[in-house]
């Protein structure tokens, strides 16, 4: 079985390589940009230095679907109302750098500073050490005009509940809240109440979030449709991006009064 499963990956990698043969299952010799966010999270705090208003985009869940994610990349460096986009997760099927790197290279096209989450398609096989490679850390924090993005690896599942989520992470970031900012919002992969979780881990983390200053927004993936939801039942909500596939991405506007959003097709 275990061979079974080797040679499907290797066949996997190859494919996603153009079949190129230096593609290996578990390779991570990372080729091209590595270390995005060392570059982009600056480049978004120091554009959002001071404003009370920012806009950002969000998209979601690209495995496999590359032409239309350079669509959507394309739609978005049309726009000149945007301050930075996130990406929630999922940018491969099977974790292989093969796919991060062709990814990485569509996503490098906008004209604006963006960051990454991790999928939990993105951890099979080797995928979170070229996340890393390719990224950086798995959880991760910046700051963006008066708010804090909290962004999480939530996929608890593919780590065997070990580490995931990193509550010590959270509690750091809540220990060392910005004065300067006046507001949380959280960014994830897979909602707390995805399958990615067992019930107590999901309370655990949602009531340490909820001691974040003005915590009413979750932001995440995974789950293919777009849904609003409010799982906890106390006034915080959970926005679900569409996948890739069908042709839109979300708007975020951020003002000191609060949120909104709309979906954008394109």
């Amino acid at each position: 079985m275990k061979r079974l499963l080797h040679t499907l990956c290797c066949g996997l990698a190859a494919l996603a390589a153009g079949c190129q043969s230096e593609y290996h299952a578990y390779d991570t010799r990372v080729t091209g940009t590595r270390d995005i966010h060392v570059r982009n999270i600056p480049a978004i705090e120091q554009a959002c230095s001071g404003k009370r208003t920012i806009r950002f985009a969000v998209i979601s869940d690209t495995q496999r679907w590359y032409d239309e994610t350079s669509a959507a990349v394309a739609a978005i460096n049309r726009r000149d109302d945007l301050d930075f986009v996130i990406h929630a997760g999922d940018m491969t099927d099977f974790g292989l750098r093969a796919e991060f790197e062709r990814q990485r290279d569509l996503l490098e096209k906008l004209r604006l500073p963006y960051v990454a989450l991790i999928g939990n398609h993105d951890c099979l096989a080797t995928g979170a050490t070229v996340f890393r490679k390719i990224f950086g850390p798995v959880d991760f924090a910046f700051t963006a005009g008066s708010v804090r993005f909290i962004c999480l690896n939530t996929n608890a599942l593919e780590f065997d509940y070990h580490g995931v989520p990193d509550y010590g992470f959270v509690e750091a970031e809540l220990a060392a809240f910005p004065a300067t900012c006046d507001r949380m919002i959280a960014v994830m992969h897979a909602s707390p109440r995805s399958e990615q979780f067992d019930g107590a881990p999901a309370e655990r983390l949602h009531a340490l979030l909820r001691r974040f200053p003005q915590f009413d927004l979750c932001v995440h993936g995974h789950g293919h449709s777009y849904e609003i939801t409010e799982p906890f039942e106390d006034g915080v909500t959970y926005i679900q991006n569409d996948a890739i596939e069908k042709n839109n991405y979300l708007i975020y506007t951020v003002t000191e009064e609060g949120w909104t959003h709309e979906k954008v097709d394109f």
